[in-house]
């Protein structure tokens, strides 16, 4: 009886486990062979050049994913651009994966990776490069999100010079982005945001979509601008806006945490609204004109909930500005400020933050530059520890108890985005996302690795977003003043269009304020093990 059940069970079970392959292809083959893709199937492309790339109506499954990947190694796999469409394009696809391509606009007015037209849930963008995007041209996004989509995660991506780096819901709040999950990826030197989360409108909830509530998570990237003005208006390397005010998704949050956000001569490094959380961060090269972190109301959408903590700021101006009192709560503990004014706006919770002149950083941290590679804002030994932290309000949030290095911070005395002093065990700030093999923490953020990343939950974050996917884990002005900043122009990729040297050397103190020039260049990362070329943006600060 026993054996009969089983060999019933497992003629059930076969057709399934016998279906999934990989599956070769070439430039020559692999359009006729994505319809015919099943749940658990993965194309592998060989190098090449590839027409675009276009995903409609895959599912795969949460236990056996549909995956698209280009070589780990060696020569690419390159999806070329072409005028008539994006390059790649997903409509009703669930439970797929693109990864290890690079994604080449070629010059042409299209975004690398769009969604559209139907929802598109449980996706995975991971490893791939995003370049050739045209000069100037803000309307142009490396991953664009034009439809209700769920479920997504953009993991360890480099996306060089594009227009916006990532803009994720519809420009007018109907298409929200919701519970995603965006690590490790290095933004370098858009027209506009590095990244924008659009505000979202109330909508009904669609089947399968993850009932809440639920958590947007942003961590270990590197977002990176440059000096050039955007013909749109001028916009933050960060925006997330706010949440429905009833219904599902009214009690969404963001994390924020162990980003690198580098120099904004115009506008804000980080503007939030909404319900935020935002920690262990460095926000560094932040203008006169904009205080370096606004918290904000933006398109209609007011400030809720704003947890500040343990970030370190430096730059010109006002560190953190809150242009309106949270109407549920607010802490701001335990940051380093480096500014001209630490602290602006009505704050309820300002506590335990370590505030000093632009010009006396060098009397607290390592290197105080912007310079990727040279800068280094690890404290000195004695110079930034007090009385432990108060973080009760915060217990439970992912990786509250974590360092921009991913490091545990102990007895929490430390205050900015390290717990540590003297010398980095991680090295040098630069535009790569690398391993901390000293301390499992990273530089830049997570490694991204074969398989999914861990979630927030599993850092005790509750109900959070982003699925873990195929593989083998599971500006107000300095004064603070009212209004929104930043993207208050209306302004977002899409809004009228379519859709340190680790050392301890001697110190030198930054003057007020700099200059500085980008130039890209080459570099290989180190943070997979590829060996093709990736562009490196090499930053030099010219002092005064």
């Amino acid at each position: 009886m026993t054996i009969r059940v089983l060999a019933c069970l497992s003629s059930l079970l076969l057709p399934v486990v016998a279906h999934a392959a990989e599956i070769p292809a070439d430039p020559t083959n692999y359009q006729t062979l994505l319809p015919t893709l099943q749940p658990g199937d993965t194309l592998v492309l060989a190098p090449g050049t590839y027409p675009r790339l276009t995903i409609d109506g895959l599912h795969g499954t949460a236990d056996a994913w549909i995956t698209i990947t280009g070589p780990e190694s060696g020569d690419a796999a390159v999806v070329v651009g072409d005028s008539c469409c994006n390059t790649v394009q997903l409509y009703d696809a669930s439970f797929v994966a693109v990864r290890n391509l690079t994604i080449d606009a070629m010059g042409q007015p299209v975004d690398a990776v769009n969604a559209k037209d139907t929802p598109s849930h449980d996706i995975l963008i991971e490893n791939n490069i995003m370049q050739g995007f045209p000069a100037g041209e803000q309307q142009i996004v490396g991953v664009n999100t034009k439809t209700t989509v769920w479920n997504w995660t953009v993991r360890g991506n480099r996306i060089i010079e594009p227009g916006t780096g990532l803009y994720l819901g519809g420009s007018e709040g109907d298409t929200p982005f919701i519970a995603g999950t965006i690590e490790g990826n290095v933004v370098v030197n858009p027209v506009g945001y590095c990244m924008q989360v659009k505000h979202q409108n109330d909508y009904a909830a669609l089947p399968d979509m993850p009932a809440g509530p639920n958590a947007t998570i942003i961590r270990h990237n590197i977002f990176i601008k440059d000096d050039r003005e955007s013909p749109d208006g001028d916009r933050p390397n960060l925006l997330v806006g706010g949440f429905p005010d009833n219904g599902p998704g009214s009690e969404d949050r963001y994390h924020i945490y162990g980003n690198l956000l580098l120099y904004n001569p115009r506008e804000a490094l980080l503007q939030a609204t909404g319900r935020v959380s935002i920690h262990d961060n460095l926000f560094v090269g932040s203008n006169a004109g904009f205080a370096a972190l606004v918290v904000t109301p933006h398109q209609g959408k007011s400030v809720r909930s704003a947890y500040v903590y343990n970030n370190t700021v430096y730059g010109d101006g006002t560190a953190i500005a809150f242009s309106e009192a949270a109407s549920e709560d607010d802490a701001v503990v335990g940051n380093l400020l480096l500014a001209a004014t630490g602290l602006s706006g009505p704050i309820a919770d300002a506590r335990d933050n370590l505030e000093a002149p632009l010009a006396d950083a060098g009397q607290y941290v390592a290197m105080p530059a912007v310079m990727l590679g040279a800068m280094d804002f690890y404290p000195l030994p004695g110079a930034v520890e007090g009385s432990a932290l108060d973080l009760s309000k915060m217990a439970g949030e992912p990786e509250f108890d974590r360092d921009y290095n991913g490091q545990a911070k102990g007895g929490l005395t430390f205050r900015g985005a390290y717990a540590g002093a003297g010398d980095d065990p991680c090295g040098p700030l630069d535009d790569v996302v690398d391993d901390c093999a000293a301390t499992g923490g990273d530089t830049g953020g997570s490694e991204s690795g074969d398989g999914g990343s861990d979630s927030a939950a599993d850092s005790g974050g509750g109900s959070v977003g982003g699925s873990d996917g195929p593989g083998d884990g599971t500006a107000a002005s300095s004064a603070g003043g009212s209004g929104d900043t930043g993207g208050s122009s209306g302004g977002s990729a899409q809004d009228e269009g379519n859709g340190g040297c680790g050392c301890n050397g001697a110190r030198t103190r930054e003057p007020a304020w700099w200059w500085l020039a980008l130039g890209v260049g080459l570099r290989r990362s180190r943070s997979r093990e590829r060996t093709r070329a990736h562009r490196r943006v090499g930053v030099v600060a010219i002092r005064q």
